[in-house]
């Protein structure tokens, strides 16, 4: 998964110049996210992982295309990019709705006889098969707002600033309803890939329990980690969740 990877690929965003012989972890952003948030991580992971990211059409540099407010669809849509790359082992890492679109993508490769990632890793997100009544899409702007100041995750200047939240309001409304309508196939579909889940212990989206959950989709194995922290967790506990990721990356490939 090195050569075809650009800069400025439409799909897929690299951070750090292409080293042969490293491993490939595409990350998946959560709901209004953006590949940039992944920015970070080459230098916590070190020269032995090579960071990739997803950019999900609707923001950014994409903004002037219409969010895909369908998981499936995103995955096919995204395994297409992905599928002229998967030429030697990689990892996928998912975070909140990124994890249920690389989970996705994974059965997507697999319908297509396409190689796996040998690990997947879901972040912050309860299992395809627990399924809630939300309805966060549904509600006014102001409340939505709210919503996000609740996790965290997004610039509290970027909040505050009522042009900005006009123009990322469509992509995250879009990628709520992609989230909040997804569901998982019934039986439960189980991946011939190993599943690493981890969690904030003081998440107020996910429980442990429903996080545990993501064992009943894989044959090959299952580890949950948990950190200190809440939905974001990934920014409190930066440095011990990129020696948790180095860690199950040199067990599995």
């Amino acid at each position: 998964m090195s050569g075809p990877v650009m800069d400025n690929d439409l799909w897929i965003r690299r951070f750090q110049p292409a080293t042969p012989g490293t491993v490939p972890l595409v990350c998946f952003p959560f709901a209004g996210g953006s590949a940039g948030y992944f920015r970070p991580l080459p230098a916590l992971l070190g020269p032995g992982v090579d960071v990739l990211a997803v950019q999900y059409p609707g923001r950014q540099d994409r903004r002037n295309e219409p969010v895909v407010d369908d998981i499936p669809r995103l995955a096919e849509l995204i395994c297409d990019a992905l599928a002229p790359m998967a030429d030697r082992p990689y990892a996928f890492f998912g975070h909140s709705m990124g994890a249920l679109v690389a989970f996705e993508v994974v059965r997507c490769l697999a319908l297509r006889g396409r190689r796996g990632p040998a690990v997947l890793f879901v972040s912050g997100r309860r299992a395809p098969s627990v399924v809630r009544d939300d309805r966060v899409h549904l509600k006014s702007d102001a409340d939505l707002v709210t919503e996000l100041r609740s996790l965290g995750g997004t610039d509290a200047a970027i909040l505050a600033d009522d042009e900005l939240v006009q123009m990322i309001l469509p992509a995250i409304r879009g990628d709520y309803r992609a989230v909040e309508t997804y569901r998982a196939p019934v039986p439960p579909a189980v991946l011939d890939v190993p599943i690493a889940a981890l969690i904030g212990d003081q998440d107020p989206r996910v429980s442990v329990e429903e996080v545990s959950a993501w064992s009943d989709h894989t044959s090959a194995g299952f580890s949950l980690k948990i950190f200190p922290g809440g939905h974001f967790y990934l920014g409190e506990a930066a440095a011990d969740v990129a020696a948790e990721i180095t860690a199950t990356l040199s067990a599995h490939v």
